[in-house]
């Protein structure tokens, strides 16, 4: 089966909400976005072309300042009605996540071995702090319901999230309990 450009839903999703410039798109993927996906300005800017010359976006040049223009893209109808038909797709496939940690982990051949105390522990701080992130973003975001129902899908991914990094930080604070014990 053809793999599926999700950056292009991604892109989609976010000019369906409202006109962006390649800037505003990039700087998603730093901010929520980012929180589960990437995407860097050599992916972006060359979609924005082909999803222009689809007809599935379209631009308008901004003027800021003197000279500088920047283009304000937009969804076309083609580009709302092909990002509702993925929205309606079912996922019928779970996508491995990418974890270095956990692919080192794999090669750890014994339970003493003096790598693990620090490798637990440097990973127990990162998820630690990241949780703390996640939380901190949650208070700022969604502090009420309203908030929450207004942008429904962001606040279960961020309550999500939440969810895999405490997951997460438990089973390591736990693994590296299990190792002191011993």
């Amino acid at each position: 089966m053809a793999q599926k450009n999700k950056l292009k839903y991604i892109i989609l999703g976010l000019l369906g909400e409202r006109a962006l410039t390649g800037y505003d798109i990039a700087k998603a993927f730093t901010a929520d976005i980012g929180e589960f996906w990437s995407a860097n300005h050599s992916q972006i800017y060359p979609l924005l072309k082909r999803l222009e010359t689809a007809g599935l976006i379209t631009h308008q040049l901004q003027v800021s300042g003197e000279k500088l223009e920047k283009k304000v893209y937009s969804l076309t109808a083609a580009g709302q009605a092909q990002l509702q038909d993925w929205l309606h797709e079912p996922t019928r496939e779970l996508t491995a996540s990418k974890d270095e940690f956990i692919l080192k982990l794999y090669f750890v051949q014994n339970a003493n071995d003096p790598l693990l105390p620090p490798m637990l522990t440097e990973q127990l701080n990162l998820h630690q702090a990241k949780l703390a992130h996640l939380k901190q973003q949650m208070a700022r975001k969604f502090s009420d319901q309203a908030s929450q129902i207004a942008n429904y899908g962001h606040f279960l991914i961020l309550q999500h999230a939440i969810e895999r990094e405490q997951g997460y930080a438990d089973w390591l604070a736990q693994t590296l309990a299990q190792k002191n014990e011993h």
